[in-house]
C-alpha cells in the first residue's frame, strides 16, 4: 500500500468515526475494541452537548448585556446562574446515578433493567422539583438579596429568578434524560437535545428581549422565557426517543411504575453524588456573594461575565470527560478493570490537551472576548482579570473532571464528596475569604482562592484514583 492510500484510509477512517458519532451508532460495544475510539464516539456528541449547555448562559449574558441598566442585568442572570448551581446538582447528580447504573446494567447485557432503572431516576426528579419550583417562585427577591444583590437590582430582576427557579423540572429532566442516553452509550441523542433547545433559545431571545413586530419586549424577563421554552423543547424531543426511538432503551408505560427498591438504590448512589455537587455549588455561591459584598454591582457584573465565560469552555471538557463515566461503568459491568483503568487515561490525557489549549486563548485573547458581551469599563476590567487568573488551573481543571468521572461511573460518589466538602469548604472558602476580607485584595483574592484550591482538589483525587477503591464497586 502507498503512503498517498494510506493517508486516505486514515482520513477515511477519522470521517467514519465522527460520523458514527454524530449519528448515534449503538451498534459499536464499549466494552471491547480500540478503547481511543469508544472514547472518540462518546467524547464528540458529549463535548458538542455542553457546549450547547454552555450556550444558554452565554446567549443570556450576551442579550442582557446591551439592555439599559446592564450591570443589574448581567449581575441579575449571574447570581441566578449561582443559585441554580443547586439544582443543576441535584439534576447533575440524579443524572450521574442514572448513568452509573444504565451503563452497568448495558455492560452485563440487561436493556430493559437498564430502561426501568431510568424511569425510577425521572420519577425523583418529579418528585423533587415540586418543593423547589414553589420555594424560588415566592422568594426569588429575597434570594437575589441574600446572594449581595442591591435591593434595586433585586427589583429590577427577581421575575427573571422567579421563571428559571420555577422552570427548575426542565433543567432536571434535560440533565437527567441525557444521563440515561448517556449510560446506554447513545450520546448523540443527549448532543441533539441540548442543540435543540439551543437553537430555540437563540432564535427566542432576541424577539422575546427586544421585541419583534406584535410581540412585545420583555427584556430581562424575556431571556427566562426563551431560555425555559428552549429547555421545555428539548425535553419533549428526549421523551419523544425514549418512548419511540430506535435505540437499546425501549421504555414503557409499566416503568413508571414506582419500584421502591430501584428507587432506594438509585438515592443510595445519587444522594452523596448530590451531595457532592451541592458542596460544590455553595462554595461558588459563597464566592458569589463575596465578590459581590466587596467589590459591588460592578465588580459582581465582571466576576459573573468571567465565570459565564469560563464555564462555556470548561463544560466541553466536562463533557469529554463524562466517556469515562460511560466507559467504566459498562466495563465494570462486564468485569473488564483493565479496560475500564485505560479508557481513564486515554480520556485525561484528550482532556489535558483541550483544557491547555483552551487556557492558552483566555490568556492571550480574554481582553477580546470580554468585550464582546458588555459595553460597561468597569465591568470589562474586573472580568478580565477574573478570567485570566482563573484560566491559571485549566490542565488541572480537566484532570481532576475526569476523576471524578470515574469515580461517579463506577458507583464511588463518596470518594468525590469527601474530596469536595475538604477542598471547597475547608479549604477554598477560608482562603477567599481571608485574601478578599484579611488582606484586602478584595474580588482579586477571590479569584487567586479559585484556581489554588481547584489544583489542590486534582492531586487530592490522584491519591484516592490509585488506592483503586472505585473498582470494587457494586451498584
Amino acid at each position: 500500500m502507498t503512503e498517498t492510500s494510506i493517508k486516505e484510509s486514515f482520513i477515511s477512517k477519522i470521517f467514519t468515526t465522527i460520523k458514527q458519532a454524530l449519528k448515534g451508532d449503538e451498534s459499536f460495544d464499549y466494552t471491547s475494541g480500540s478503547i481511543k475510539k469508544a472514547v472518540i464516539l462518546l467524547a464528540i456528541p458529549m463535548v458538542l452537548e455542553m457546549m450547547m449547555e454552555s450556550v444558554f448562559a452565554l446567549v443570556d449574558l450576551y442579550f442582557v448585556g446591551h439592555l439599559e441598566h446592564s450591570s443589574f442585568a448581567i449581575q441579575t442572570v449571574g447570581l441566578t446562574e449561582s443559585v441554580l448551581t443547586v439544582i443543576y446538582s441535584l439534576a447533575i447528580g440524579m443524572s450521574m446515578a442514572a448513568t452509573a447504573v444504565v451503563a452497568r446494567r448495558i455492560g452485563e447485557k440487561d436493556p430493559v433493567a437498564a430502561a426501568k432503572a431510568g424511569m425510577q431516576a425521572i420519577i425523583i426528579a418529579f418528585a423533587i422539583n415540586g418543593v423547589l419550583s414553589i420555594f424560588g417562585i415566592i422568594y426569588a427577591k429575597e434570594i437575589l438579596i441574600l446572594m449581595g444583590s442591591s435591593v434595586e437590582s433585586a427589583e429590577h430582576g427577581f421575575r427573571f429568578t422567579q421563571i428559571m427557579i420555577g422552570s427548575s423540572l426542565c433543567i432536571m429532566l434535560l440533565f437527567l434524560i441525557n444521563g440515561i442516553f448517556r449510560g446506554a452509550g447513545n450520546a448523540a441523542i443527549a448532543m441533539k437535545s441540548l442543540w435543540i433547545a439551543n437553537i430555540c433559545n437563540i432564535i427566542l431571545c432576541p424577539i422575546l428581549i427586544n421585541g419583534f413586530g406584535p410581540v412585545p419586549a420583555f427584556g430581562l424577563v424575556g431571556a427566562a422565557l426563551a431560555t425555559t421554552i428552549g429547555r421545555s423543547i428539548g425535553v419533549l424531543y428526549q421523551v419523544y426517543h425514549l418512548f419511540f426511538g430506535n435505540g437499546i432503551l425501549r421504555i414503557k408505560i409499566p416503568y413508571f411504575a414506582p419500584d421502591f427498591t430501584q428507587i432506594k438504590a438509585l438515592v443510595k448512589i445519587a444522594a452523596p453524588g448530590i451531595l457532592q455537587f451541592i458542596i460544590a455549588s455553595c462554595s461558588w455561591i459563597f464566592l458569589a456573594q463575596l465578590v459581590a459584598t466587596t467589590g459591588g454591582d460592578h465588580g459582581s457584573a465582571g466576576y459573573q461575565t468571567a465565570l459565564r465565560i469560563m464555564m462555556f469552555f470548561i463544560l466541553p471538557a466536562w463533557g469529554l470527560s463524562n466517556a469515562a463515566a460511560t466507559l467504566v461503568g459498562q466495563n465494570l459491568g462486564a468485569k473488564q478493570i483493565e479496560r475500564a483503568e485505560k479508557s481513564v487515561y486515554t480520556t485525561a490525557r484528550y482532556n489535558v490537551i483541550f483544557m491547555a489549549s483552551i487556557m492558552i486563548i483566555t490568556l492571550v485573547f480574554g481582553q477580546y472576548i470580554i468585550s464582546f458581551f458588555t459595553n460597561d469599563q468597569q465591568v470589562k476590567t474586573i472580568a478580565i482579570e477574573a478570567l485570566q487568573i482563573m484560566s491559571i488551573g485549566f490542565i488541572f481543571y480537566g484532570i481532576g473532571m475526569v476523576l471524578i468521572n470515574t469515580f461517579n461511573g463506577a458507583g464511588d460518589t463518596w470518594t468525590p464528596t469527601g474530596i469536595n466538602f475538604f477542598g471547597f469548604w475547608l479549604f477554598q472558602i477560608p482562603l477567599a475569604f481571608v485574601l478578599a476580607k484579611h488582606f484586602n485584595m478584595g474580588p482579586t483574592g477571590v479569584f487567586i482562592a479559585i484556581p489554588v484550591a481547584e489544583t489542590a482538589i486534582t492531586l487530592t483525587g490522584i491519591v484516592f484514583y490509585k488506592r483503586g477503591k472505585w473498582k470494587r464497586v457494586q451498584v
